[in-house]
C-alpha cells in the first residue's frame, strides 16, 4: 500500500513513522509512506495555507490551491483521497478493513476552522471522523486511522489470526484474556481456560465476548447477527447478573 499524508506539521509523524506496526510494515515492504508538507505547495513568499472566511465569522479557513496542488502531485487512477473531518463518517473496524484493501490512500489533515468547501466538493473521495469531538487538526485522527488500517494488511502482523479475532471484527467486543501466572495476588485464571477442553473454552470465550459487549457497548448487540447459542448465552449472563445484584 502507498500512503501520502498532507499536513502543515510533518514533524508530527516522525515518531509514528519509526515506531511499532508502521515501522514494521515499511520494513517488510508492505507500506510505502510519505509525508507531504502542505506549505511546499504554496506560491506566495509567506507560504500561507489559510485565509479569512468569506461571509465573516471567527477563525481561519485552509486555502484550496495548495491542497489541490499537493493531492494532484501524487494522485493516481486508483488513489483514494480522504479528508479528516468532524463532518465525516465515523471510523470503525469495517471501514478499516475496506481501506486496507486499497492500493493508495491520500490523507488530508485539516486545521483551523476547516478547509475551503471546494476541497470537500471537488477533490476528496470521502471524509472520515474518529468521533464526536474536536481536535486541533487532522494529524491525530490520521495516525489513528493509519495504524488501524496498516495492521490489517495481510503479512504485517505475524499472526493474522490474532487480527481476525479482535474486538469489532465479529460485531462484538473481544473476550477477556489471561496469561501466566495462574494466580496473582490471590486472583486466579478461570478454571475452564486450564481444562484443555477446546469446546468448553470456545464457549467460554464467546460468553465472555457477549458479557463484555453487554456491559460496555450494549448498542452493538442491536446490530450484530446473534446465533441461537449466543441468545442462550445471553440469557445465562442476564440471569447471573441478576443474582449478583
Amino acid at each position: 500500500m502507498k500512503v501520502h499524508i498532507i499536513t502543515i506539521f510533518p514533524e508530527y509523524f516522525q515518531g509514528i513513522i519509526n515506531t511499532g506496526i508502521i515501522k514494521i510494515a515499511q520494513k517488510k515492504g508492505f507500506l510505502d509512506l510519505k509525508i507531504l508538507n502542505l506549505r511546499d505547495f504554496t506560491s506566495d513568499p509567506y507560504r500561507q495555507v489559510d485565509d479569512y472566511p468569506y461571509g465573516g465569522g471567527p477563525g481561519m479557513v485552509m486555502k484550496p490551491e495548495p491542497i489541490f496542488k499537493a493531492v494532484n502531485s501524487v494522485r493516481e487512477k486508483d488513489s483514494k483521497v480522504i479528508l479528516l473531518s468532524p463532518q465525516g463518517k465515523v471510523f470503525n473496524q469495517k471501514m478499516a478493513f475496506e481501506l486496507s484493501k486499497l492500493p493508495h490512500l491520500i490523507f488530508i489533515c485539516g486545521r483551523y476552522k476547516g478547509v475551503d468547501g471546494r476541497v470537500r466538493e471537488y477533490l476528496v473521495d470521502m471524509e472520515i471522523s474518529i468521533g464526536d469531538y474536536i481536535l486541533s487538526g487532522g494529524e491525530a485522527a490520521c495516525a489513528v486511522i493509519l495504524e488501524a488500517v496498516v495492521r490489517l494488511i495481510e503479512g504485517v502482523v505475524g499472526d493474522y489470526e490474532s487480527v481476525e479475532t479482535d474486538s469489532f471484527v465479529s460485531g462484538l467486543l473481544d473476550a477477556t484474556y489471561y496469561t501466566r501466572p495462574q494466580e496473582f495476588m490471590g486472583y486466579k485464571v478461570p478454571e475452564i481456560l486450564l481444562s484443555g477442553n477446546h469446546e468448553l473454552i470456545r464457549k467460554w470465550k464467546r460468553k465472555s465476548a457477549l458479557l463484555n459487549t453487554l456491559k460496555n457497548r450494549p448498542d452493538l448487540l442491536k446490530t450484530v447477527s446473534l446465533t441461537e447459542e449466543d441468545k442462550e448465552l445471553l440469557k445465562e449472563i442476564e440471569e447471573e447478573l441478576k443474582k449478583e445484584k
